[in-house]
């Protein structure tokens, strides 16, 4: 899978629109959308902390939820 492929579905996974991502992320619109549609390569690194970022904010977040439950 390609780096803008991937990309995506990590900003799919979070429900976030691109704006909201970019926001989030801190990153520019202009530079994520290009990113996206492949008229710039993402950084391989900066791809993995985006993904590990999402990953331990949704571990935190069902943590949190069984939390609750107790």
């Amino acid at each position: 899978m390609e780096a803008r492929e991937e990309l995506r579905k990590l900003r799919e996974s979070t429900g976030m629109n691109r704006k909201e991502f970019c926001e989030y992320f801190e990153i520019p619109y202009m530079t994520e959308t290009d990113w996206e549609l492949g008229h710039r390569r993402i950084p391989q690194y900066l791809l993995h902390l985006i993904e590990y970022k999402i990953c331990i904010e949704q571990l935190a977040d069902k943590h949190k939820k069984e939390t609750m439950d107790d």
